[in-house]
C-alpha cells in the first residue's frame, strides 16, 4: 500500500527511553529523527501521543482519584508530551503545529479539523494532544477518531516490541506473534495492544493499523516504503 497522509500513535511510555518516568530526550530525539525521514520523503504526518509516562487516568482512578479527573489529568500528560516533541522537531527544522482537543490557547492551537488538513497540506507535523477531550476515551480511540477526521491512509502505531502478540512477548518468551488480524479477531483475541473501540471505530471506517517496533531505527520508514513489517490489523 502507498501512504500519502498517515497517523503515527505513540505511547507515552515509548518516551521514558530508560528513565522511570518523564521523557527521555534521547529517546524522543531519536523518535524526532525518524519522523523527520519521512517528512522529509514527502509523507503527510500526524501524530497522537499517550500520556501514560507522566500520568495515567485509569491508574490515578484506581488509586482514589475522581475518574472523570483522573482523565483529564492524563490529557494534560499528552500535552506535555506534545510539547517535548514539537520542540525536539523543531530543533531538526521540521514545521510542526500542535493542537489541544482541550482549550490551552496559550501554548496551542485548539483543535479544528480544517486547521488540522490545511497544516498537513502544508507539509506540517500536526502533533494531537488532551485525547478526544473526553473523559473515558484513550488516547488509542482520540487517534482513530482523528485519522478518520483528516483521512488518514492508515494508522501506524509504535510500539517497543515488533508486532501484536497472543501475551505479553516482553513477559513470556513463548508468545507468538500474529502477522496479520482482521478487526474481528482483535477483537474477540482481547488482545490489549489498543482498546475495543478503537478497534471497532477502525473496522467501521475500513481503517488499517500497522503495530511495529518503533525503536528499531529504519521500521518507519521501512513502512512507508511498503516494507512487510510488524503486524497489520485490517
Amino acid at each position: 500500500m502507498s501512504y500519502n497522509r498517515i497517523l503515527l500513535k505513540l505511547s507515552g511510555e515509548a518516551l521514558l527511553g530508560e528513565r522511570n518516568h518523564g521523557v527521555d530526550p534521547k529517546r524522543i530525539l531519536a523518535y524526532s529523527k525518524e519522523i523527520k525521514e519521512i517528512v522529509d520523503a514527502g509523507i503527510e504526518l500526524a501524530i497522537v501521543i499517550g500520556g501514560g509516562n507522566i500520568f495515567r487516568g485509569v491508574s490515578g482512578a484506581s488509586n482514589g482519584i475522581d475518574r472523570v479527573q483522573a482523565d483529564y489529568m492524563g490529557m494534560l500528560a499528552t500535552v506535555i508530551n506534545g510539547l517535548a516533541l514539537q520542540s525536539s522537531l523543531e530543533e531538526l527544522n521540521v514545521q510542526t503545529r500542535l493542537q489541544t482537543a482541550v482549550k490551552i490557547e496559550a501554548v496551542a492551537e485548539p483543535y479544528i479539523k480544517r486547521k488540522a488538513v490545511r497544516h498537513l497540506e502544508k507539509k506540517r507535523v500536526v502533533i494531537f494532544s488532551a485525547g478526544t477531550g473526553n473523559p473515558f476515551f484513550t488516547t488509542d480511540s482520540a487517534a482513530v477518531l482523528r485519522a478518520i477526521e483528516i483521512n488518514a491512509d492508515a494508522i501506524l502505531k509504535g510500539t517497543r516490541v515488533d508486532g501484536i502478540y497472543n501475551i505479553d512477548p516482553e513477559k513470556n518468551k513463548d508468545a507468538v506473534k500474529f502477522k496479520k488480524l482482521t478487526y474481528d479477531e482483535a477483537i474477540n483475541k482481547k488482545l490489549k495492544i489498543m482498546d475495543s473501540t478503537a478497534f471497532t471505530l477502525s473496522q467501521e471506517n475500513n481503517l488499517p493499523i500497522i503495530v511495529f517496533n518503533m525503536n528499531k531505527p529504519g521500521n518507519l520508514k521501512k513502512i512507508i516504503e511498503g516494507k512487510d513489517i510488524g503486524t497489520t490489523v485490517n
